[in-house]
């Protein structure tokens, strides 16, 4: 099964990112390798100005992944990820992608049946307040 880890760094001992839509690289990795082999994706949507989680769950769907190890993920790429049928797991944001993908294979890691995180809609710098005059 082909999984994508959300890390900060481009190898297997960069540290989980905290946030799906906007993490710097995926790591994908066949769960079945035991020599780990890797291919590194940069992430296309860290840099979009909206939609970022939409994205980047698109394209991890293109790639064939079948389940994401990450931080957290937020309701619009959950729902992208789960309407695709990938599935999501939540790891500590103190391990490696090593340890991660060690914690996967040893059926370790809990699922996750919900986003982690709020949606960010509307939450600019006064909390969605709009404009004060």
């Amino acid at each position: 099964m082909k999984i994508a880890i959300c890390v900060t760094g481009s190898n297997l001992q960069s540290m989980i990112s905290a946030v799906f839509g906007r993490c710097p690289s995926f790591l994908l990795v066949d769960s079945q390798d035991k020599t780990k082999k890797f291919e590194v994706l940069n992430n296309p949507a860290l840099e979009a100005g909206r939609g970022a989680g939409v994205a980047a769950s698109q394209a991890l769907a293109s790639h064939g992944v079948k389940a994401v190890i990450c931080g957290g993920v937020g309701p619009n790429a959950f729902s992208v990820l789960q309407s695709a049928g990938v599935i999501f797991y939540s790891a500590s944001l103190d391990s490696t992608a090593e340890e991660s993908i060690n914690q996967f294979q040893k059926g370790t890691l809990k699922k996750v049946s919900a986003s982690t995180q709020v949606g960010h809609f509307g939450s600019g710098p006064r909390g969605g307040q709009g404009r004060r005059f």
